[in-house]
């Protein structure tokens, strides 16, 4: 890497970011699926700077008990504190805690990026809640005139029965708003949920506008699908639709390109063509205002089937494009994004085809 380090420093020459750091990380087996979601997320700037300051702030004793949180927090600090502007690191011991933390990911066998990224999500947010319910049980329990018993992040005050909101919820966290209109009385039944990430059916020669537009459409529930309408207290002929209700600061969209194919008895890969904006306008929310975002980071699967293949990541950084190939950074142009829209084709030489975007609102103010 010494070599593609200076090639990169060269190439950026005095346009090298003040303070940034370019570094391509270790593969330990199969273990692409991580690292390419890592690099997202190192260059997802506002979740790596909430992460490096409850580093600062959280710093355990040499024997205290690690969790992923802790591994995360450690590698991004070890990233930024270098003393070169580019390298390599080994993310050992945050791929050790992963394997011991959950067997999926324990085999050398190909995994699945966006599992990886859903799990590694909820579990910060796990420990996140945890803490914070361990820092409200010691707030209790000690005199209050003890200063040093509150948490430095104030997470303990407030209703118990509000839910935590953590810094992880303010960077991923949306709302859905899944509505049903009754066909006979015309009530309309709304339930919510939160979501860190869309997982969008796809078509071919499509657009992530059309495949949201999808997302929303109206579906119409009849015949063995009634829905049961608590005002008519009877099953009646309805319409669904999911409609965007608080739209997420960064914005992560999941390409659903592995498909159970039932002939086949097994997944397959769609290598359909999804044009993927460079900024991109949400308009499917409840208030249809246009919601701005721009793309910051892409994950690519590389790989003609479900089961074996190869993960990298391209990361938009100070106006720049790079792409990470575990060890490997480079820079690459603008116009090269458009190679991994996916192929025309179905049958196509090109097999790397974007599989996670990561888009950071331009129109939605952030919530500290």
């Amino acid at each position: 890497m010494g070599a593609a380090g200076s090639k990169l420093e060269k190439a950026l020459g005095d346009q090298f970011p003040e303070g940034e750091r370019y570094f391509g990380l270790e593969n330990f087996g199969n273990t692409c699926y991580c690292n390419s979601v890592l690099q997202a997320l190192y260059f997802c700037v506002p979740f790596r700077e909430q992460l490096l300051e409850y580093y600062e702030n959280n710093k355990t004793p040499g024997d205290a008990e690690e969790n992923l949180l802790t591994c995360l927090a450690d590698l991004f600090s070890q990233i930024t504190s270098q003393k070169k502007k580019t390298g390599v690191i080994a993310p050992k011991r945050f791929v050790q805690r992963l394997k011991k933390q959950n067997e999926l990911f324990r085999s050398y066998m190909h995994q699945d990026a966006h599992e990886f990224l859903n799990f590694l999500l909820n579990e910060l947010v796990d420990i996140l809640e945890k803490e914070s319910q361990a820092a409200k049980r010691d707030q209790e329990t000690s005199p209050p005139s003890d200063p040093a018993k509150v948490p430095e992040n104030g997470l303990a005050n407030g209703s118990k029965k509000e839910p935590l909101v953590t810094w992880v919820h303010k960077n991923f966290q949306g709302i859905l708003t899944n509505e049903t209109r009754c066909l006979r009385c015309e009530t309309v039944t709304a339930r919510d949920e939160i979501f860190f990430d869309l997982s969008l059916d796809i078509e071919q020669n499509s657009s992530i506008t059309s495949c949201l537009k999808n997302f929303s459409s109206t579906e119409t529930l009849n015949a063995e699908d009634k829905f049961f309408c608590d005002k008519c207290c009877s099953l009646q002929e309805a319409q669904k639709r999911m409609k965007i209700k608080k739209p997420p600061h960064i914005l992560v969209i999941h390409l659903k390109r592995f498909k159970y194919v039932e002939q086949l008895g097994r997944n397959k890969k769609l290598s359909y063509r999804v044009v993927f904006p460079l900024e991109l306008k949400l308009g499917n929310t409840v208030e249809d205002a246009d919601n701005e975002y721009s793309l910051f980071a892409v994950v690519v699967h590389v790989g003609s089937g479900p089961n074996h293949g190869h993960y990298v990541s391209l990361v938009k950084s100070h106006n720049h494009w790079l792409f990470f190939d575990d060890e490997n950074v480079e820079m690459i142009d603008e116009s090269a994004v458009q190679t991994f829209f996916g192929s025309a084709q179905e049958y196509s030489s090109n097999t790397d085809h974007g599989y996670i975007l990561f888009y950071e609102s331009l129109s939605l103010g952030f919530e500290n």
